[in-house]
């Protein structure tokens, strides 16, 4: 290209910018539809084994996997030819499942002042939770971008401990209070947490534990024994189903001494080991962060405005942001290009990971206009789900709810030759409210919902 030529459109000639506006991002997602190259991946020093690696990768058998935070991740137990990932999910809702989740790395912010930074760093008010209970919440930059929507713990008054999702939050913190110096201890510590998911979970949960666990509440905690190890269980999980969460203290020790009875009992009440069930949480809305949302999503694109609340007096992290946009969105000047909705959408059932984020383009003009984060098929709806970005100026409902507006706003997906009607052509979709499914125990924002309609009866 010549000094006097001007740079390159970022237009349809270009394979990774698609007419998609990303405007209101600085880094773009990649939207060029490469599909899965069937590569392998590397197993090296440079990625951390979780203490469960041995049980749930070697001896049962993982066949592939994925890196999150750091880890290695189990995300296929049962080969394609076993049924794949649609026997696993009915393993899940239908008996009861065991995951490896030590990925979602604790973060452990202990000391006197443990309450007043996590105050100051989740949206929610941290002084509303009490000991041995948690919460779901989530953390922001200055610019209200979401960086982490980890389940928080609090084990103790001056002990709060951050379950993270797919980012480095342990940096961010210790960097938050390079500043703040706040009197607490920022660490990651040794804990590893299993999950315990589907309607037999509770059978399994009281053979290792005890008839206890049928007191925990939703989001409670409560300390046990495991084969004499000490553990902390919560009723939490990422299913939507009914389920629990073990966590192993000292697991680079006991961390396998802890797996086997319960891999057993499990196994005895007719489950087996699954991967995380992304099929199960995008019917039940569950967000994936990285996936559906990073540190440039705002919670108000994504559905969670009811992370925000407008009463909370402490200052935290992003809160200058996120009051100014709650304003421009009261005032009818949503400054968002894309909202997430959900989809339901025609094509072949799509019965694994998508490598890509579809496109999402305007039935009427062809136009691609968003773009599909998280897809699957649901066999009890018997039809394609997802969630996707779409254009927030072609949705006329709730801008603070888009999950309960717009229903039935119709648009078009753009598969692969593998899920389409006709190779090269999109199928229809249309927005459909969320959850698609319901979850066994509702997050606060559905019964916030659920207890509008009761009032209203």
């Amino acid at each position: 290209m010549s000094e006097n030529e001007p740079p390159r459109e970022r237009g349809e000639d270009h394979p990774n910018y698609p007419s998609v506006d990303q405007s209101d991002r600085v880094l773009p997602r990649n939207l060029r539809q490469s599909g899965d190259p069937g590569i392998e991946m590397l197993v090296s020093t440079r990625v951390r084994k979780s203490p469960f690696f041995h049980k749930s990768f070697v001896e049962n058998e993982a066949w592939r996997a994925t890196v999150y935070n750091r880890l290695y991740h189990p995300r296929g137990m049962l080969t394609p030819e076993e049924g794949g990932m649609m026997e696993e999910y009915d393993a899940l809702v239908n008996r009861v499942t065991i995951w490896d989740v030590a990925v979602e790395r604790q973060i452990r912010v202990k000391g006197p002042d443990a309450e007043a930074l996590t105050n100051y760093v989740i949206t929610r008010d941290a002084t509303e939770i009490d000991v041995m209970n948690g919460k779901y919440v989530i953390l922001c930059n200055e610019d209200g971008g979401i960086l982490n929507d980890p389940v928080l713990l609090r084990p103790g008054e001056d002990e709060f401990w951050f379950s993270i999702s797919d980012s480095t939050l342990m940096l961010w913190l210790q960097g938050i209070n390079t500043e703040a110096d706040f009197d607490v201890e920022i660490d990651e510590i040794d804990v590893a947490p299993m999950q315990i998911q589907g309607p037999r979970s509770v059978d399994v949960m009281v053979d290792v534990v005890g008839e206890e666990v049928t007191d925990i509440p939703y989001y409670g905690l409560m300390e046990a024994e495991v084969d004499g190890v000490d553990v902390l269980v919560s009723q939490t999980g990422f299913s939507g189903e009914k389920g629990f969460e073990i966590y192993v203290k000292e697991a680079s020790k006991y961390a396998e001494r802890v797996w086997d009875p319960v891999y057993e009992s499990v196994t005895d009440h007719g489950g087996m080991q699954v991967a995380p069930a992304h099929h199960r949480r995008i019917a039940a809305g569950i967000l994936s962060w990285g996936q559906d949302m990073d540190h440039e999503t705002s919670p108000f694109q994504v559905n969670l405005s009811y992370q925000v609340p407008d009463d909370k007096e402490a200052d935290y992290v992003g809160k200058e942001a996120l009051e100014s946009q709650r304003e421009e969105i009261e005032a009818g000047n949503y400054p968002f290009v894309h909202k997430m909705v959900g989809l339901k959408f025609a094509g072949e059932p799509v019965r694994d990971y998508a490598p890509d984020f579809w496109l999402i383009s305007d039935p009427d003009t062809g136009e691609e206009c968003g773009y599909v984060t998280s897809p699957w098929h649901n066999p009890e709806l018997e039809t394609n789900l997802a969630l996707g970005f779409v254009p927030a100026d072609k949705l006329d409902g709730d801008p603070m709810d888009v999950y309960d507006g717009d229903i039935e706003t119709e648009f078009q997906v753009h598969l692969p030759d593998e899920y389409a009607e006709e190779p090269g052509e999109p199928v229809y979709a249309k927005v459909s409210e969320v959850p698609f499914k319901p979850s066994v125990n509702p997050s606060a924002r559905e019964q916030a919902k659920l207890n509008a309609e009761k009032d209203a009866e």
